[in-house]
């Protein structure tokens, strides 16, 4: 374990943490919000303070192992939402330091479970900083630091490790050769589609504070909205197709859009998570339509209500037109299995990821098909290449530790006695990073009525989620902090 790399990386992440705390602080000075303004400043004091003792006697050679990947992203994380949550507790918003926790591993997990029962009586400073955190968390913080900081790994070290730690699904590599071009072209994409979306909804009359913290929150798929009725507030199809669309886009591979500004539109083509990503979400709009449509009475209606809930659930973003709590049975299921599918890999979407159901379904199919032919010789195909045994084993053990997981969370929270589907659409939800869930913790609900424990154990799912579960479990395992 190198500690000089892990208090390297720490202490350059609170320095970009600090700076972007910046924007919200000349926002409450805008509005004059003055406890707002004390409690940004006290926060980057702190900040000043830690920053110089990690960084420390860390020149020279850093070496970064897969480990140190693994270990750097975890606790950046962590020490991300424990500074980040401080304006909430100092200006009074959040007094208590568990409640500012969960809303912050929230708001960097991209989740947008809230424990706050009236955001519009938030300060303007406080309302943007807890959508910023959906926008920096959803592209990963610790790739906009490889963009900006000199290099790290300096030696036999690769930051490679870092960035495959830190972004979602079953295979991550480089957009281009260098890796700080490829961490660049990613935010470039990421920024240039959240201005494009603040643009238009400014077009369509919401107010520019407001088109901004929901482009935000649209970008990091997260959902944290500055009103109580989330989207619904804003009665116009224009503004709620815009922000619909934009989730679906922002749940898209970023190295799609990569490709289309190639103009390689044969890759785009044969990407079959794209394909089946597409495919799902039309099904289930469809399918959920049809099941609403009495409620609605007009085809129009049940169609916008069920494309935006599609949208917002399989990307893991959690804004709401209404309260699809009340839909029929049918419905409420397959939102729920919209939860675990999520988004496609490499997105800034929770959940499953697309491309492990694809994967997952062509072993299944490749398996059945062996057991009638035993002697031929198949291979699992993904976009025309041939998947390698590791790639598939590794997406079975992370099935495997996302079940066991989830099962031990549920029973956890289960300590509450909430009613089952309160319990378990809870941690389907922030396991997935999608925030709202069924009955207590449904679109117009909240968490703040879980007990200390339950909001320490939901956080911990956020992270894992967010993590993929492995750089987190790393943590607890002994031999992870022996030196090399």
């Amino acid at each position: 374990m190198n500690i000089k790399s892990i208090r390297f990386f720490l202490g350059h992440l609170l320095w970009i943490e600090a700076a972007f705390m910046l924007p919200a602080l000349l926002i409450s000075l805008h509005y004059r919000e003055m406890e707002t303004v004390c409690a940004f400043l006290y926060t980057m004091g702190l900040m000043a303070i830690f920053i110089p003792l990690l960084l420390l006697k860390t020149r020279g050679e850093r070496k970064v192992y897969a480990r140190d990947g693994l270990v750097i992203v975890s606790l950046s994380w962590i020490v991300l939402s424990i500074f980040g949550a401080l304006p909430f507790v100092f200006s009074g918003c959040i007094p208590r330091f568990v409640d500012a926790l969960f809303e912050t591993i929230s708001g960097f997990t991209t989740t947008g479970a809230t424990v706050l029962t009236d955001v519009e009586a938030l300060p303007r400073g406080v309302l943007y900083w807890r959508s910023f955190t959906h926008w920096l968390g959803g592209m990963g913080v610790l790739v906009f630091l490889l963009i900006i900081v000199p290099n790290g790994g300096r030696g036999k070290g690769d930051l490679l490790h870092v960035l495959r730690a830190e972004s979602p699904g079953p295979v991550v590599g480089k957009l281009a050769p260098k890796l700080r071009q490829s961490a660049r072209i990613l935010y470039i994409i990421y920024f240039g589609l959240t201005v494009l979306e603040i643009i238009l909804l400014c077009l369509g009359g919401m107010p520019v504070f407001d088109s901004l913290v929901h482009a935000l929150g649209t970008a990091g798929t997260g959902g944290f909205s500055i009103k109580n009725a989330s989207i619904g507030y804003y009665d116009s199809y224009y503004l709620q197709t815009v922000i619909a669309v934009f989730m679906v886009l922002f749940g898209v591979n970023f190295s799609v859009y990569y490709l289309l500004l190639l103009r390689q539109f044969r890759d785009v083509r044969k990407n079959e998570e794209l394909r089946v990503y597409f495919a799902i979400i039309a099904i289930a709009t469809l399918l959920i339509t049809i099941n609403i449509l009495p409620l609605y009475g007009s085809v129009k209606d049940a169609l916008h209500h069920s494309f935006f809930q599609v949208s917002s659930i399989i990307t893991t973003t959690g804004y709401c037109t209404t309260d699809f709590n009340l839909w029929p049975e049918f419905s409420r299921i397959l939102l729920v299995l919209l939860m675990v599918v999520g988004a496609s890999a490499g997105s800034t979407g929770g959940g499953v990821k697309v491309a492990r159901i694809v994967i997952l379904f062509k072993a299944l199919k490749n398996s059945v098909q062996k057991l009638i032919h035993p002697r031929a010789v198949r291979v699992v195909k993904l976009d025309g290449a041939i998947l390698e045994d590791p790639v598939i084993r590794a997406t079975s053990t992370y099935m495997t530790a996302y079940w066991l997981l989830m099962a031990a969370a549920v029973l956890l929270v289960s300590l509450d006695n909430l009613s089952l589907e309160t319990t378990v659409s809870s941690v389907f939800a922030c396991f997935n990073n999608i925030g709202p869930g069924l009955d207590l913790v449904g679109a117009v609900g909240n968490y703040s009525g879980f007990s200390d424990f339950s909001k320490i154990v939901l956080s911990l799912t956020m992270l894992l989620g967010r993590l993929e579960i492995f750089p987190m479990l790393m943590l607890f395992i002994p031999q992870t902090w022996k030196e090399k």
